[in-house]
């Protein structure tokens, strides 16, 4: 039961350390720069927490997915990197698009809900995948005006999906040294 509380504790925490400046824009603007350390501290102690809460949290089977889905799960998390690259910036591809990093962290929070089917998976998961989609819209409350800068090449998006690759490799590399692999034996 501490897992769960320690997974719930670090994604609410991850929540308010991001929506703070959104919420409460005003306490955020007293706390001057020293705000950004306090977010940034917040954001560690989320990710402690949320690392040691799944890790301690009892597996609670809701569903079995199927083995082949980790094959979208990879191909999930490598368009997720992309779009969390600078090639919303830089890149052709996703110049129009408002909030690329944000639409890959919903890639990658979705691409591990399909091969994980525990109930600490959703919490963790799915809670992240929620505060992409609370985020997206408190940044367009907040800035309702928005346009695309100019657009990019074709050139560096190819750039940037061949670090993703190497990206994905490494990480999912390093993913199975520390817990499942997610590349297929």
């Amino acid at each position: 039961m501490t897992g769960f509380i320690l997974l719930v504790a670090g994604v609410v925490l991850w929540w308010a350390a991001h929506l703070f400046k959104r919420i409460a824009p005003q306490a955020r603007a007293r706390m001057g720069d020293a705000g950004k350390g306090a977010v940034a501290l917040a954001l560690v102690v989320s990710i402690v927490l949320m690392v040691l809460g799944f890790r301690a949290a009892p597996v609670v089977d809701l569903w079995y997915p199927p083995y082949w889905l980790r094959h979208v799960n990879n191909l999930l998390v490598l368009i997720a990197f992309f779009m969390m690259s600078p090639a919303g910036q830089k890149g052709l591809v996703l110049h129009r698009l408002r909030h690329p990093q944000l639409a890959g962290f919903r890639a990658w929070a979705i691409a591990h809900l399909l091969v994980k089917g525990d109930l600490a998976s959703v919490i963790l998961f799915g809670g992240l995948f929620l505060w992409a989609i609370a985020e997206v819209f408190a940044i367009n409350r907040a800035e309702p005006d928005w346009q695309p800068g100019e657009p990019g090449t074709l050139a560096k998006d190819a750039i940037f999906l061949a670090a993703s690759v190497v990206l994905v490799a490494v990480v999912g590399w390093i993913h199975g040294m520390v817990g499942p692999s997610p590349f297929p034996v």
